[in-house]
């Protein structure tokens, strides 16, 4: 996908009012299972906000959810999207506590690359076995190898525009 995949889905992501939402109900739910006692949310907290998130979106039929996270992210995307996050924000604190927008922003890193991984493992099982179909067609066919090489730059290319532009539903 490269930087342009994700960072249209990061975008569509943030500025949607549906994870918007997703994300203050996952962070409210956090502060009440700790009982509000820590100014954010803690880092094991983490996976189970992401699949509360992933629960509502997936119930509201977000389609980039739906269609390319089929189940809430990893305990390790998690864990990277959290290093992603820290990083920026700034590890000068020793303990990691998310506030609202920094739980945003990991929300949204998680779910981005989530989305993305997906996307990229589509490409990765579409590609190859047309691939190995183009060549079987020219191989039955004789065709020039020219001919054979083109189709399958065309086919690779249709392929991976099309998972791109599906990241925009």
């Amino acid at each position: 996908m490269g930087i342009s995949g994700s960072k249209r889905v990061t975008t569509i992501l943030s500025n949607s009012p549906e994870f918007n939402s997703a994300c203050d109900s996952a962070y409210e739910e956090s502060l009440s299972l700790a009982q509000h006692a820590f100014a954010g949310v803690r880092p094991y907290q983490l996976v189970s906000a992401a699949a509360h998130i992933h629960r509502n979106l997936s119930s509201l039929g977000f389609s980039l959810i739906t269609r390319w996270v089929p189940s809430p992210p990893s305990q390790s995307q998690v864990d990277s999207a959290l290093r992603v996050t820290v990083s920026r924000v700034a590890a000068a604190e020793e303990e990691e506590i998310l506030g609202p927008e920094e739980f945003k922003e990991w929300a949204v890193e998680v779910f981005a690359e989530a989305v993305v991984g997906n996307a990229r493992k589509t490409i990765a099982s579409q590609i190859p076995l047309g691939i190995v179909g183009i060549a079987g067609i020219g191989a039955v066919t004789r065709s020039g190898q020219n001919l054979i090489g083109a189709a399958i730059g065309v086919y690779a290319i249709g392929v991976a525009t099309s998972v791109f532009l599906s990241l925009s539903d």
